[in-house]
This record gives C-alpha cells, sequence and structure tokens, in this order.
C-alpha cells in the first residue's frame, strides 16, 4: 500500500485525481460513481492504483467536513474517523504554545500533528507505517515538517522532549471510560516522564481516574460533545472546564453557593453537553441566575430568556406531571405535529412513543421527559 501512496503523492497521482474530479463534475463520489469511473481509468492506469485513489477520493470527500484542506490529505477510514475536527486539534494545539519540542504519540494520521508541526520540533511516533507515512503527508500540507519514528510509543526514549501530546486508541466507545480502556492505557500515560502532557480520552472518561492537580477538559463543537483531554500540572489551570467550539467560550465547575430548585419557569435551559460532563451546571446556573427543576437533573430554568453559549433556551409552552395516555391529545391542542424527545432522569421507550403519538399539527417542539423535584415530569418546549 505504501508504494501505491507514494506514487499517489507524486505527478501520477495529481493526474489521476484531477481525471476523478472531472469525472464527477462537481458530483459525490458514489459506488457507482466509482465503478463507472474504475472501469475508464484501469485503460489507462494500473487497475491497484486506480481502487486506492478511488478511495483516497472517497474517504476526502468524507472527511471535508473534519478538515479544511482533506481533499489533498491521505486518509484510512479507521485514522480519520477516530482523528479530532481540525478546529478542536488547533483548540489544544494553543495549550502547547511554549513547548519547543513536542511528541505526538500515536499520532494516527496526523490529525493533531498538523496543528503542533508548524513553529515547532515533533516527533511523530506510531506503529503503522502507513498512518505514519499519512501523518508526515498530511502535516506538511499544514506547513509543518515533523520527524517521524516507527515504533510502539512505550518504547520512545522521551529525553529531549519538553512535552506530549497522546491519543491512544480506544477501546470503548460508550459508557464510563475506566483507565484500562485504551492502548496505550490511560494509567501509562499518566505516568509519562515529561511535564507538559495532554491526553485525548473518550468524553465518558470518569473525573476520578485523573489524579490531583491534572485538568480534565470537555470540548464540544457547538452542541456535539467531541472528548474530553486531561491535562497535566504543569499546563493546568483548573480541576474541570467546558469549552464549546467555535466560540472558544469555556465554563470551569468551581464551588460556590447552591443553586435553588425551583419548579419550571417560562424557559428551559438545555446546557451543553460537555457543562454536564464538567460538572459545571450548577457554575452556570450562578452565572445566568437561573434555578435547577431537581437537585439531579442538569436542566436550568428562567422567568426570561437567556442568552447563553453554554445551553440552549427553549420556551415552555406546557408544563405538568408527566401522564403519557393524555399526551397525544395534549399535543393535538398545542398543534403540534412533530417533537424531538429530550429524555433525562425519566425511563421510557423514545421509539415507541414517538410512534404512538401520531401527530398532525403544524408546529414542532421539544418534548422533555424529565423530573421535577423527583416527580416525573413532562415539558413542551418551542
Amino acid at each position: 500500500m505504501l508504494a501505491r501512496l507514494h506514487e499517489l503523492a507524486g505527478p501520477t497521482g495529481a493526474e489521476l485525481f484531477a481525471a476523478i474530479a472531472a469525472g464527477l463534475e462537481g458530483r459525490p463520489l458514489t459506488d457507482d460513481a466509482a465503478l463507472r469511473l474504475g472501469t475508464a481509468l484501469r485503460r489507462t492506469y494500473p487497475a491497484p492504483l486506480v481502487a486506492e485513489a478511488l478511495t483516497q477520493a472517497q474517504l476526502r470527500e468524507r472527511a471535508a467536513g473534519k478538515f479544511d484542506r482533506a481533499r489533498t490529505m491521505f486518509l484510512t477510514r479507521a485514522g480519520w474517523e477516530q482523528a479530532s475536527p481540525e478546529i478542536v486539534a488547533r483548540h489544544r494545539a494553543a495549550r502547547f504554545a511554549s513547548a519547543r519540542h513536542v511528541a505526538d504519540l500515536c499520532c494516527g494520521i496526523g490529525g493533531d500533528l498538523l496543528a503542533l508541526a508548524p513553529g515547532r520540533d515533533v516527533l511523530a511516533v506510531d506503529r503503522d507505517p502507513v498512518h505514519l507515512w499519512m501523518a508526515r503527508h498530511n502535516g506538511a500540507i499544514y506547513g509543518g515538517e515533523a520527524r517521524t519514528l516507527l515504533a510502539d510509543v512505550r518504547e520512545v526514549d522521551l529525553a529531549d522532549v519538553d512535552a506530549v501530546f497522546v491519543d491512544p486508541a480506544r477501546r470503548s466507545a460508550r459508557g464510563r471510560m475506566r483507565t484500562g480502556d485504551s492502548e496505550p492505557p490511560f494509567d501509562w500515560c499518566l505516568g509519562l516522564p515529561v511535564p507538559a502532557i495532554g491526553i485525548k480520552a473518550a468524553p465518558g472518561l470518569d473525573h476520578d481516574v485523573v489524579p490531583e492537580g491534572w485538568e480534565l477538559e470537555f470540548v464540544a463543537v457547538d452542541r456535539d460533545l467531541k472528548e474530553a483531554v486531561a491535562w497535566s500540572p504543569a499546563l493546568a489551570t483548573t480541576r474541570a472546564r467546558a469549552t464549546v467550539l467555535p466560540s472558544g467560550d469555556t465554563l470551569v465547575a468551581v464551588e460556590g453557593e447552591p443553586v435553588a430548585v425551583r419548579d419550571p419557569g417560562r424557559y428551559l435551559l438545555d446546557p451543553n453537553p460537555a457543562v454536564t460532563r464538567a460538572g459545571a451546571v450548577e457554575e452556570l446556573g450562578r452565572r445566568t441566575g437561573t434555578w435547577k427543576i431537581d437537585d439531579r437533573i442538569a436542566f436550568l430554568s428562567a422567568d426570561e430568556p437567556v442568552a447563553t453559549p453554554f445551553a440552549r433556551t427553549l420556551e415552555v409552552i406546557d408544563s405538568g406531571p408527566w401522564d403519557q395516555k393524555r399526551l397525544p391529545q395534549r399535543l393535538r391542542e398545542l398543534d403540534i405535529g412533530a417533537v424531538d424527545i429530550r429524555r433525562r432522569g425519566l425511563a421510557g421507550d423514545v421509539d415507541a412513543l414517538h410512534k404512538r403519538l401520531k401527530l398532525r399539527g403544524s408546529r414542532r417542539a421539544t418534548l422533555v421527559m424529565t423530573r421535577v423535584r423527583d416527580r416525573p415530569w413532562g415539558l413542551v418546549c418551542l
């Protein structure tokens, strides 16, 4: 595969990618289009090279929402899916502003290297030779020249490195991530012999596995929670924070006066998932002058609309104890024809409920299944 990638990175590859683009005429590269183009291109180019070029073209299309320069990168499906979006990589790289010699461990296709390498001496390490080749190529596209090392990251000499970023492969895609849910293990990453360390982790990482003095940052792009990052004491500025991109707004979880618990008001605030995971809902309540509707539920409420980057504000048009039998009639009375169901703290089969509602109104609403002062509750919001 490396031989084909080398060829695709040269003049022959440039011709081949140009021919694919010309054949598509601005249309997506569907499977049918790939079959048609492949048949035509194999008359001029070797079949294995054509197949690889078409694969790369499809991956580039899919990765365009993640990387600004995806159409000139080289990718694998697993590599680009695990890589952070470019906007997140750039946000993280800012923490290493004072570092001059950085190791990017488990670099993959170079999703973080593209932000780390420009202006620094970076050593990129991975045990996959294809990913390592791609990392160097992709980093260069963004103006960075990195040294690469094909090795197990646990065997690398870090004596000349003053900062490390490590993105261990995660074995747990869902649920609460523990210390053994990655390769290399999270505990090994914590013990790296370098003062400045950033460790990428799944958003479900338990707070209690991060040592005292470290910071745990939860990063979201708009309302999509992307990942957690553990920062060593040399880079940490607090214990836990939520960051929302692209604005870069950040909310730190701090101790303070408890937020009052009251019945829902005219507006419901649904905190960003990063805020919830950071344990910063109470701080958001203090900042916005809002209250909680239940001690254990991450919703806030207000009587006036609230504008904040850390939550979406919904207008409550109906609120009361949960009554699933009466719900379809009440939604019809409110002229609701479609609902997005948001369930938090209240058991129920969302798909089954959707099927039973059979709505025909003209308005779309958010149906919130939750608890108010530990009582099952329903809210209809616009």
